[in-house]
Order: structure tokens, then sequence, then C-alpha cells
């Protein structure tokens, strides 16, 4: 299922909501995932939240009220503790354990605001991700991994470590870079997980979106080389140093070529 998140990660916004993609990227930890009970759990909490809203118009009533749910009553919160975990970075895992990291818990809000007709945006941060809600009449920069915190653009400096303020980093995220972000936490993730064959399944979406793309090829190649797959990892440092003639390291990658190639040949 990951790979129906080509079109998305191709620049097609519409491809698919957040909530599915997030559930799409989440198959390559679970692949046997049934979407449903996470997307119910959004449309319940979604529901739950307009219950409680005496005039859900009322930007800054339907912050109090969301926070007040999610944060108090559902229990979401911020994994601090276990920060590192895959299961943060998968949505589902998020919605049931109640447990994730600031993006994952900020995407489940962002689709609760959009079940909802409120603008919810996404905001990435350098080091971490909030949201903004802004309708025109009412706006607050919210930080779900910090229990809901309202924060201020300061605030969002300060979180971003910026050594000035900067009304760019306060840009809204569009779906692609969500999900790029998603993707690349996970990334990291697996190679320090040396979890080699979970990596190599984002490396194949992020090749086949971006055919072009030297680095992924060559991250791809060492990841097969590591997994005894040496003829296909070597096709891909091949072209790696094709794509990319003058990298700095390629005397590095053509030694290892070259051990590999020394390799396949004591085969024979």
């Amino acid at each position: 299922m990951v790979d129906d998140l080509k079109g998305l990660l191709t620049g097609n916004e519409d491809a698919m909501e957040l909530d599915q993609a997030a559930l799409n990227l989440a198959t390559i930890e679970y692949p046997e995932l049934d979407f449903r009970p996470s997307l119910q759990a959004l449309d319940r909490f979604a529901n739950d939240i307009a219950n409680r809203c005496h005039d859900l118009s009322d930007g800054r009533e339907f912050v109090r009220v969301a926070n007040n749910y999610l944060f108090e009553e559902v229990g979401l919160r911020g994994n601090a503790d276990d920060y590192y975990n895959p299961r943060n970075s998968c949505i589902n895992e998020v919605l049931d354990l109640r447990l994730g990291i600031p993006i994952t818990l900020s995407v489940i809000y962002m689709e609760i605001g959009r079940r909802l007709a409120k603008r919810v945006i996404g905001i990435g941060l350098p080091r971490h991700f909030v949201i903004q809600y802004d309708d025109g009449n009412y706006s607050a920069y919210i930080d779900p991994f910090h229990g809901g915190a309202i924060l201020s653009p300061e605030d969002c400096y300060r979180l971003a470590q910026a050594e000035e303020d900067n009304p760019r980093l306060l840009a809204p995220a569009c779906k692609r870079q969500i999900v790029m972000r998603m993707i690349n936490n996970l990334r990291g993730i697996y190679f320090s997980q040396r979890s080699f064959e979970k990596a190599q399944d984002i490396l194949n979406l992020l090749i086949e979106a971006n055919p072009n793309s030297a680095e992924e090829y060559k991250q791809r190649g060492l990841v097969r080389l590591q997994m005894r797959q040496m003829i296909a990892g070597k096709k891909d440092l091949q072209k790696y140093l094709e794509l990319n003639p003058e990298a700095e390291d390629k005397e590095e990658i053509q030694g290892q070529l070259h051990a590999v190639g020394k390799w396949l040949a004591a085969l024979n």
C-alpha cells in the first residue's frame, strides 16, 4: 500500500487526504494494517468535539474544547521516554496507545479539523512540528506534543532554536512536505535500528517518486550491500555515480564498487 503514496510525493496534493497518507506509510511497519479502526477513531473524535462545542463557529471555543478533549479526556501525549520508537510515527499506533511524536499528534489534530471544516495547518519548524488554527478571526499556534500548549510566534522561534525571528519558519507545510518529514523520520529510525528491509521499502518509494535522486540510490545501494544483495547494491551505487559524477565521496564509493566486484568475481 505504501506505493499509493507516489502520487502525493510527486506533487499531486489531491492524491489522498493526510490521514490516508499517514496510514499508507504505516504499512511499512504493519503490512496487514486495516485502516478502518483508525479512520473511525478520527471520526469519533471529531463528532465528540463538535458535540461538546456550544458554538462550533467560534474558533477560540473550538481550540479550547479540542485541546481539553484530545489531551485531557482522550489522553494524547508526547512520548518523550521512547521518542525514536517507530510506533510513534505510525498514526494507527498513536491512536491506540495515545502516544506519539510532534508530527503524528499534529496530523491527528489536523485531520479532526478537516472533518469539522476548521482550518488547522501544519508548521514544520526545525527540530519540532506544531500546528496553527486560523479562521481569519482567531489564530493560535498549538503544540500537540506538549499537551496542546498555546504558543506565540516567539515561542515557536524558541522551539526552532532560531537565532532571530524569521516569519518564514511559520509557513504552512503542504501535505507532501508533511509526509516527506514523516518518511525521513522513519528512514532515520530504520537506519539506526539496522532495519534494512524497512529502510529499503522507504527508499524504493522515494526512488519511484523521484528517479533522479542520486542520494536515495546511494542509500539504497548501501542498504542492499548490508542485506547481501550484492548485484542490486552494485547497480544502485553505479547509478549514484552516474547521477552525481562529481560526488564528494566518489573515491569511497568507487572503492566499495571495486570490493564488490572482486567479491562477485570470486564466486565464479
